[in-house]
């Protein structure tokens, strides 16, 4: 047992019940030093550890003593002909690979016992985690054995045990350990979720939720804190984790920001020097979209930021890193069922996982690395100091809005969001409306190039002054010269980001 936590009050209870105890190594002189009578597995087998503690358990005695039918008579025979004791119990966790990977720390002899104790858990118990001590205790206690129902359970963690074990060797492998070349893709995924959260359902009512997380890997989900409201769903979840990666690009600079997302899209969004006005402003993008979405805060949320948000529409989730004195009590007060959570900063998956008719597709995670150095302007006017602060804002709602994408942005604050169109064109349009007259001297972001100038048509009626995209269309020479027709400058960044 590497994890000696509890292992003093189960040996003693084991003992107290009259249970006689074999463990190697650390842990048989742990249990010596506390004086726990214990047997020491190299008494039991007849043969020393060797090669520096790698083989120990690997013995018939031992694994005869695990694997042994206790129904079947050939079996109790060939315990009797080898002297074999019958072995009820084993209790064994692993070397901590995860946690410092490297070949020694690849247990071989430990799984090989716990893998055996789950086969034959018809006759045999196998706990692998402190948290069932005190279960096993109990029971033993008050029904002298353990039920069948439980050795089934604690067999079924003993195999997803091993499995996360094994999966996480993979991984390291592909990483790059033992001297390897690291593997985005590799040949085979090995991932060993662990269910984290059980939600009150997934997408609708109908389907059934949970959120899982990679064994042993916590999430900034499992450092969240709820500080009110209704239990979380599926798609709080969903669209939470996309409003405060967005909130979390956003502010990169000296300004606050704020960001409202509607079915995983922006729905408003504005950088300003205080997180009350940012609030103000993301709202005034589309008030009417913003009920029941999710409001992410780049800052604490203060009194005064509580305040304005509580006179705003209703919010399904507020997500901050902290909230000041005062502030869940006055949300709490107008908005009972708003689910409030401090959250630390946002962290992404590496991979990014989606079902496919029983399969998968996998890529890595879409992630803004071009700058505004990498980025090219070819039409003959270029954008002002001030214009680049805009193209930049819409740059980056766009790249997390979900495709077809166009967004208007001006002055910090986005103006006009189209999400999700068939057509680019439509997109424009959505965006343009929302912004009234206010797209005039806008800057507008496309998350993919212009396929035909109709779309930056409607951009250019508007009055919008400055359009960023990624460029890269066969008609890209068509769409500049459309640009100077409006005289509006143009920005290529290089890098496309659809979202679906």
């Amino acid at each position: 047992m590497y994890d000696k936590t509890g292992l003093l009050d189960l040996a003693q209870g084991l003992v107290d019940l009259g249970w006689e105890l074999i463990a190697s190594g650390k842990t048989a002189a742990t249990l010596a030093e506390a004086g726990v009578p214990v047997t020491e597995v190299a008494e039991v087998t007849g043969a020393p550890e060797m090669l520096g503690g790698r083989v120990k358990t690997l013995h018939p005695k031992v694994h005869g003593g695990i694997l042994a039918d206790r129904s079947n008579p050939s079996h109790l025979a060939d315990l009797e002909a080898q002297g074999v004791e019958p072995i009820d119990l084993v209790v064994c966790n692993l070397y901590p690979f995860s946690s410092d990977p490297s070949i020694e720390l690849i247990d071989v002899g430990g799984p090989t016992m716990v893998r055996a104790g789950a086969k034959n858990h018809a006759h045999v118990g196998v706990v692998v985690d402190p948290g069932d001590y005190r279960l096993v205790l109990d029971e033993l206690r008050s029904a002298g054995s353990l039920s069948s129902d439980t050795r089934r359970r604690l067999a079924r963690a003993a195999f997803a045990h091993t499995a996360a074990y094994d999966a996480a060797i993979v991984a390291w492998f592909d990483a790059g350990g033992a001297g390897g070349e690291p593997e985005l893709l590799p040949p085979t995924l090995h991932l060993a979720l662990e269910r984290a959260e059980e939600l009150r359902y997934g997408e609708n009512p109908h389907q059934r939720g949970a959120r899982y997380r990679e064994r042993g890997q916590p999430t900034w989900w499992d450092g969240v804190v709820q500080h009110g409201g209704s239990a979380l769903s599926y798609l709080n979840l969903f669209d939470a984790d996309a409003a405060w990666r967005l909130v979390a690009e956003l502010g990169t600079g000296p300004e606050l920001a704020v960001a409202i997302i509607k079915h995983a899209n922006p729905c408003g969004a504005a950088l300003a020097p205080t997180l009350s006005d940012a609030y103000r402003r993301a709202l005034e993008c589309d008030p009417v979209s913003a009920f029941g979405g999710v409001v992410a805060l780049g800052g604490p949320c203060t009194l005064e930021v509580a305040q304005a948000v509580a006179e705003g529409p209703l919010a399904d989730v507020i997500v901050a890193p902290s909230f000041g004195p005062g502030a869940v009590e006055a949300l709490v007060a107008r908005r009972k069922a708003t689910r409030l959570l401090e959250a630390p900063p946002h962290r992404a998956s590496p991979l990014q996982l989606r079902s496919l008719g029983g399969g998968f597709l996998v890529q890595d995670a879409d992630h803004l690395s071009t700058t505004r150095s990498d980025w090219q302007v070819p039409t003959k006017v270029a954008p002002t100091d001030d214009q680049w602060r805009d193209i930049e804002l819409a740059w980056r709602v766009c790249a997390r809005t979900s495709s077809n994408a166009i967004v208007v942005a001006s002055s910090g604050q986005a103006l006009g969001v189209g999400a999700g169109q068939q057509s680019r064109v439509e997109a424009a349009q959505i965006a343009v409306g929302k912004a009234g007259a206010r797209a005039r001297g806008a800057a507008a972001a496309s998350d993919a190039f212009f396929p035909f100038r109709d779309g930056l048509d409607v951009l250019g009626a508007a009055g919008v002054a400055t359009v960023v995209q990624p460029g890269g269309s066969v008609k890209d020479g068509e769409i500049v010269a459309a640009a100077d027709e409006h005289g509006i400058a143009m920005v290529f960044t290089g890098e496309r980001h659809f979202r679906h």
